[in-house]
């Protein structure tokens, strides 16, 4: 801050970016059109995010925090943004277990609650601190502060970017939006260097991984693809190394135990990393006395496979975005982790040029916030830059066979929203069970659940009538909101998706990875629950039909029909798809010219003494089961595309059983 600096009362609040970092988190704004970081008192960008509770009724955020961990390993709390949105029961909460963990009972929701002495607090509230000093470091540079962009890793899923939000409001800014930290960087970068082309953005951090592909071209970032790691990062590099000295010191398993212990070595390894940035040969002092080296190359041993981590997410990413390596303009390099050496040269080992690195990386995020926070606010020129990001993972509901239909892509841009229309597949069904899960793969139960509700109230109709609305709808945010209406009584509800927890450290990993090995097998499945849905509900129709009209049967006509419903309800109990859908195609055949004759029957009686708007709604009545026949049933297998839903319209709703009033 300069020595005099003279401030407009009047001024309006200034927009801020954040940056809240594993590690470090810093704030900037924009000064004379460039955006720029504030500094403390000491003249330092970064604060450490470490919050220290116990000592005075105001917990201890920053450095001084840093200093305490040593001696208060459980009542300081560092890298809590691992723990954001996470349960309980996550394995991240356990892992070298510095913190005491207050356990989950039973009613209560799945969050992490640490145990700090003098009180309970959440991840949301640890992260509430440490926004709170940052804002306080705006005010004493700025005297106003306005809304602000708070960054988060792109693979943050909702209920990470909802705990992001909560600990925003409870520090007392106004959040103006999440804005993904690859995106960020690229556009901090985009508006110093004024190039165009495709990009990659590798950011590496203390505790998250994400890798971006986008293309910049005149002012418009448009992300191509996105990937990551939310638990993956400088962390994981200094847990191996911590384990590395342990076993140096001979420190004994029983005190390794031991939180004190084990935040020494943490601490120790992470200096030792620092040191072997530029030097090949590292010594620091023992925690429990002594000395202790470390060469460079030990320490690309140890690890070697947490950078290889990141390389298989850079190939997988690279190739959703549809781009080779030759393919990019530039590669540039985010988060303090990428200054290690081992991970500059995997990274232009793997993409075949070097990697931009001449902002910053510590910085480079908040300054892209600050910029996209400046806009937001109505200063500078709106037209300048348009931000185009993208869902991370597909986003949908389970319908009929318990099978995944698919409403919004991965890789969508956002904000975004999608509708599609369903039906009943029983008669007199009076309510929608709606599942909303978000994965790649093609069974409902594979994916992870994000919310279930229940829209009740719906008149009883005939399997096929009732028409069922579900629209997604995903903000700037990247949070998901769910409207489900039923057409014919107006009956809707919306719910904002926020589950009690996040993806655990594999699960991102897992879905991706198990999307494709396990790809044809889920196809197979998907068709076998398809065809076995579709095949209960013509049986149903068939049997309906028979009862119903049995006069408009001709000789031999009843039997065929009979054979053919045997075949069809014995294939339906086995495991060959093929075998079902054979059966299905051959009650089709065996009931076409009857069901014409029904067809006709109930057209005559609806236009007798009728005007002819009458009729039709007659005829839609009294045909009602016959439509879920011939088109409802089929609706999973083969689409509706009727006036009654979109093009690529879905099949029926799931588990009719549970959603009956």
């Amino acid at each position: 801050m300069a020595l005099f600096e003279i401030f407009d009362p009047k001024a309006a609040p200034r927009p801020i970016g954040i940056d809240l970092g594993t590690t470090n988190s810093l704030v900037a704004y924009v000064k004379n059109e460039r955006p720029i970081v504030v500094l403390d008192c000491d003249q330092e960008a970064l604060l450490p995010s470490v919050v220290s509770y116990g000592e005075t009724a105001t917990p201890i955020v920053g450095r001084l925090a840093v200093t305490r961990a040593t001696e208060h390993p459980r009542e300081t709390i560092a890298s809590v943004k691992r723990f954001m949105g996470r349960g309980a029961d996550d394995p991240e909460t356990k892992r070298l277990g510095t913190y005491a963990f207050v356990p989950r009972k039973e009613g209560e929701p799945n969050v992490v609650r640490f145990d700090v002495g003098s009180k309970i607090v959440t991840p949301v509230e640890v992260s509430a601190e440490i926004l709170r000093a940052l804002r306080r470091l705006a005010e004493d540079e700025l005297e106003s502060v306005g809304g602000a962009v708070i960054t988060v890793p792109a693979y943050f899923d909702d209920a990470q970017r909802q705990a992001t939000k909560d600990a925003a409001k409870l520090a007392g800014l106004d959040v103006l939006r999440l804005l993904n930290e690859p995106t960020a960087a690229a556009l901090a970068y985009g508006l110093d260097k004024k190039q165009n082309g495709t990009f990659l953005v590798y950011d590496l951090g203390g505790g998250t991984f994400d890798v971006t592909v986008l293309l910049l071209e005149d002012g418009v970032f448009q992300v191509r693809a996105t990937g990551g790691d939310s638990a993956l990062g400088g962390d994981d590099m200094d847990r191996a190394v911590a384990g590395e000295l342990l076993v140096q010191a001979n420190v004994s398993p029983e005190a390794r135990e031991r939180p004190a212990v084990v935040r020494a070595f943490l601490t120790a390894a992470r200096a030792m990393k620092h040191a072997l940035t530029g030097a090949h040969e590292a010594r620091i002092e023992n925690p429990l006395g002594g000395d202790l080296t470390l060469t460079r190359a030990r320490f690309d041993e140890l690890c070697g496979a947490i950078v290889e981590r990141t390389g298989a997410v850079c190939r997988r990413t690279m190739k959703d975005a549809g781009v080779t390596a030759d393919g990019l303009d530039g590669v540039i390099l985010v988060g303090g982790s990428t200054r290690v050496p081992l991970v500059r040269a995997k990274v232009t080992e793997w993409l075949g040029k070097e990697p931009l690195a001449d902002i910053d990386p510590d910085k480079v995020v908040a300054l892209g916030a600050a910029v996209q926070a400046n806009l937001l606010a109505g200063e500078g020129n709106p037209d300048d830059i348009l931000l185009l990001d993208v869902i991370p993972l597909s986003l949908g509901i389970e319908v009929g066979g318990g099978v995944v239909d698919k409403i919004l892509p991965r890789n969508t841009t956002v904000p975004a929203s999608a509708r599609a229309s369903y039906t009943t597949q029983e008669d007199k069904q009076t309510g929608f069970q709606i599942h909303v899960v978000q994965g790649e793969r093609e069974l409902a139960k594979d994916n992870r659940s994000l919310a279930e509700f229940t829209l009740k109230g719906i008149p009883p109709m005939a399997a096929g009538m009732a028409r069922l609305e579900i629209t997604f709808r995903v903000d700037a945010d990247g949070l998901l909101h769910v409207t489900a209406k039923e057409t014919v009584t107006g009956k809707e509800q919306t719910v904002e998706v926020t589950p009690s927890y996040g993806l655990d450290d594999d699960t991102v990993e897992r879905m991706l990875l198990e999307s494709i090995d396990h790809g044809e097998a889920d196809l197979a499945a998907r068709k076998l629950a398809e065809n076995k849905v579709e095949a209960s509900r013509m049986l149903s129709a068939t049997r309906k039909s028979l009862g119903a009209d049995t006069d408009l049967l001709v000789d031999g006509e009843r039997e065929r029909i009979e054979k053919a419903i045997e075949t069809l309800d014995r294939a339906r109990t086995g495991a060959d798809a093929g075998k079902i859908q054979l059966a299905i195609s051959d009650i089709d055949a065996a009931t076409k010219e009857f069901a014409g004759r029904r067809m006709n029957r109930a057209i005559a009686q609806a236009i007798a003494g009728k005007a002819i708007g009458d009729v039709e709604a007659s005829v839609e009545t009294a045909l009602g089961i016959d439509l879920a026949h011939e088109k409802g049933a089929r609706a999973i297998s083969h689409g509706d595309t009727s006036s009654h839903a979109p093009p690529g319209g879905r099949g029926p709703l799931p588990r009719p059983k549970d959603s009956k009033e």
